[in-house]
């Protein structure tokens, strides 16, 4: 197959965090090591030459991620391992631990001209990345703790399909979709979240990860499903509302001991537990919710980012101007019906029927 232009550009940000937060202490949630994640972006590498995609940026990191992945180019022998794209290493930024590195990263993709950011890592990890990436689409793979806004996808397919979709051999119109988001505003900040907000009684940002739901107060969520896993669950398996839906949904929670619902959820990875809510309703696009004034934090995807102190006033509204986000299945779809990735050498014949 044939590129259309030799430089096309995908970018590629592997987390070297996610996957390792608390929640490991607290339950059975699994674990996805440096040389898995480099593991990922190797079979990626190979996906995205096999499109004709021209050359691959990945950022780089302390842990071994972006090392790994320079040895296995360093080591490669032509005419026997799969060809890779030209790649260039984001270093120009100082590497600081944190979140930002990976605002650096997908920013200098954007400004390079990438089509598409792949994303590794969890909801917290996607949630930064499109904040970053504006209009590029980006496909995010799960690689975190809890993944309800990632896909759980096999790398290489993933890899073909964000090639195929930067190459320009499949439509964006049915194979790209804009994603919705959760939009919270307080004095001087503001957070975009994926999948859910919700409004916590304890004092302080801590290790940031929720599991204790007795702590909670008010939950909202972008979309809700039930084979969820996290925060949004617990609407999924009350009041489901899929991604595709406009509206999203609002909780009122309460101890399980005196709420008008219970609902046993999936907080967490390996961590299934009552959940008591007092009442709910659907969020409508563009519908602002005021949240309630009280001391504590609000958490973002899952993660405790703002704490609430003196009635500081906050808000999150629903807005469907999130990320553009690469539906894997949609663009395989659509390359077995243009056939694509497909090359006739034959005669063809019925297969259902030879």
């Amino acid at each position: 197959m044939t590129a259309i232009t030799d430089e096309v550009t995908v970018g590629v940000v592997a987390n070297p965090a996610s996957g390792r937060d608390i929640r490991r202490l607290v339950a059975a949630a699994s674990v996805f090591p440096t040389a898995e994640k480099a593991n990922m972006v190797r079979r990626m590498l190979a996906a995205f030459a096999a499109v004709g995609v021209g050359h691959a940026m990945l950022n780089t990191d302390k842990t071994g991620i972006s090392a790994s992945v320079l040895r296995a180019a360093h080591t490669r022998r032509p005419g026997h391992d799969p060809d890779w794209p030209r790649l260039t290493f984001c270093d120009e930024d100082r590497r600081r631990g944190t979140a930002q590195d990976t605002v650096d990263a997908v920013r200098r993709m954007v400004a390079a001209g990438a089509r598409v950011i792949v994303c590794l890592g969890g909801d917290g990890t996607a949630r930064v990345a499109a904040d970053a990436c504006g209009d590029v689409p980006m496909l995010a793979l799960s690689t975190g703790t809890n993944n309800a806004f990632p896909q759980m996808r096999e790398a290489t397919v993933a890899g073909l399909a964000a090639g195929l979709v930067a190459v320009g051999a499949v439509d964006p119109a049915t194979t790209v979709r804009r994603a919705g988001a959760l939009e919270v505003r307080t004095p001087g900040r503001r957070e975009l979240a994926l999948v859910d907000v919700c409004v916590s009684s304890a004092q302080h940002v801590g290790s940031r990860a929720l599991w204790r739901p007795d702590d909670l107060l008010t939950l909202v969520c972008s979309f809700a499903e039930p084979d969820g896993v996290g925060l949004s669950s617990v609407a999924g398996l009350l009041c489901p509302s899929p991604r595709e839906d406009p509206d999203g949904v609002v909780l009122d929670l309460a101890p399980p001991e005196r709420a008008r619902y219970v609902v046993r959820a999936s907080i967490a990875p390996g961590l299934v537990v009552p959940v008591g809510v007092d009442a709910f309703r659907p969020l409508r696009p563009g519908e602002t919710l005021t949240l309630p004034r009280s001391n504590g934090v609000i958490a973002v995807d899952g993660e405790r980012e703002i704490e609430l102190w003196g009635g500081r006033p906050a808000t999150v509204a629903l807005v469907r101007d999130g990320p553009r986000c690469v539906d894997v299945a949609a663009v395989m779809r659509e390359a077995a019906r243009t056939g694509v990735l497909s090359i006739r050498q034959t005669t063809p014949t019925n297969w259902r029927t030879s």
